[in-house]
């Protein structure tokens, strides 16, 4: 497994501090933010210093019931390419549900939720991962990610579940520790036993970020300081096996650079913590038991499902199976997004906090990708917005969202002031057609609303 050391996602936001800070070996770039004809100036210079680029994607939906999309595919070939990338990565997650597979709408979540363990589902997830390896230039790794609710009816744990996607796909793992801390407090899944059960000689890096606990919930942020108990878990990992690169991720409220720096430091410090605690452990059990038949698992993982060593794997035939995981993934979406009541045995406390959260999600993003919507509407922006969200659930992605949102609003004949409304039908006039009509409507937004507020 190629060497990474310790790395940051790279954000344009502290692109210049990334540059700048010491001791950075690669960076991790949103894979859906990166135009391979027009890659930002901050990454084609970290490249020619030699620093290590990978594309992260987060919009696959490899863990939904529907093949992956050709065309993302190729889009996320073509950034790994451009990137000079040695692989890349994903998450084990469905992201949009319904279509002709259920006889329902599309709908799109705008953020990653979780696969139910089931055997069905990982059947699924296990053909999707080998469509996927077979499109892409480079070897996958994929992320386990945080949850907010559990499935009912799961059929593996967490570590059973990525152990035998690893051993039926060869596919790599990008193991968030970070995650396992949030599904510790949120699903009461143990750290420690999901690392004991993860095959390491699959982890391509590691992700380690912050978040916060609010009503006994953890909310994985990527806002806030990574706390003491993921580093303990990084620490944990890394005194069973040292991970091949552990990256930092903040995605917003960046705090300066030297708290950046600082953080790096106690990772550093934390995988150190382990190496040097394995050393200390009697020679073999690398700090923690293994599972009973990691041997045979590793290496294992023939594309034809077929482990090596000639380890079987029973294959399903997965078309029933894509229709059942299909149904139940739309009506929890549907649920969370459009209103429709919760599945049976879900925890309905729960939905409703992810569905809130799903909502926000949906103002922050589209605030950041049409910052003028924010200016135009005032303070009334983010209600206005959370009033659209619960009768409109999304399903083209979010620039698409902003100018429903707009459309929405002028339908209403909002907003009310007469001079904010002609400057939101002149923002989504010059953006609805197939070309921008006019340059500069941000500035002259601003202009608008300094002038009706003088």
């Amino acid at each position: 497994m190629r060497r990474l050391g310790t790395g940051i996602g790279w954000r344009p936001e502290i692109a210049d501090a990334v540059e700048r800070m010491p001791g950075i070996d690669w960076v991790e770039a949103v894979a859906e933010n990166v135009c391979p004809g027009h890659l930002p100036e901050s990454l084609l210079r970290l490249r020619e210093r030699g620093v290590t680029v990978i594309p992260h994607g987060v919009s696959l939906g490899l863990g939904g019931a529907d093949r992956p999309d050709a065309g993302r595919l190729t889009a996320l070939a073509e950034r790994a390419e451009a990137l000079g990338s040695p692989l890349v990565t994903e998450h084990i997650a469905f992201v949009r549900a319904g279509g002709p597979l259920t006889a329902s709408p599309r709908l799109e979540a705008g953020h990653l939720l979780p696969v139910p363990r089931t055997r069905d589902a990982l059947d699924v997830l296990c053909e999707n991962v080998r469509i996927a390896q077979d499109a892409l230039p480079v070897p996958l790794a994929l992320e386990n990610i945080a949850a907010l609710f559990s499935w009912p009816g799961e059929e593996l744990t967490e570590g059973q579940f990525l152990s035998e996607l690893v051993e039926r796909t060869g596919v790599r793992l990008l193991v968030d520790v970070a995650n396992l801390h949030t599904n510790h407090v949120n699903r009461g899944e143990d750290p420690v036993e999901a690392l004991a059960a993860l095959p390491v000689e699959a982890i391509a890096y590691v992700h380690v970020a912050g978040g916060y606990e609010r009503d006994g919930v953890w909310h994985d942020s990527h806002a806030h300081p990574v706390p003491r108990p993921v580093l303990d878990i990084l620490t944990a990992l890394a005194a069973r096996a040292e991970p091949p690169g552990v990256l930092l991720e903040r995605d917003e409220d960046f705090p300066e650079p030297a708290e950046l720096e600082g953080e790096l430091e106690a990772i550093r410090k934390a995988v150190a913590t382990g190496r040097d605690r394995a050393r200390e452990e009697p020679k073999g059990t690398g700090g923690a038991e293994e599972p009973e038949g990691t041997e045979e698992r590793r290496g294992a993982g023939g594309a034809d499902g077929t482990g090596a060593g000639g380890v079987g794997v029973l294959v399903r035939p997965v078309a029933g199976m894509r229709e059942r995981v299909g149904v139940a993934q739309a009506a929890v979406l549907s649920s969370l997004v459009a209103g429709t009541p919760v599945p049976e045995g879900f925890d309905r406390v729960r939905m409703g906090v992810q569905a809130r959260a799903l909502a926000a999600k949906r103002a922050g993003v589209v605030a950041k990708l049409a910052p003028e919507l924010p200016v135009i509407l005032g303070a009334g922006y983010r209600e206005a917005f959370l009033e659209y969200a619960r009768q409109r659930p999304m399903s083209g992605g979010y620039r698409r969202d902003a100018l429903d949102f707009a459309g929405h609003l002028l339908k209403l004949g909002r907003p009310g002031d007469e001079g904010a409304r002609r400057e939101l039908r002149e923002w989504w006039l010059d953006r609805a057609g197939p070309a921008p009509r006019r340059q500069g409507v941000l500035g002259r937004v601003a202009r608008g609303v300094l002038r009706r507020r003088g």
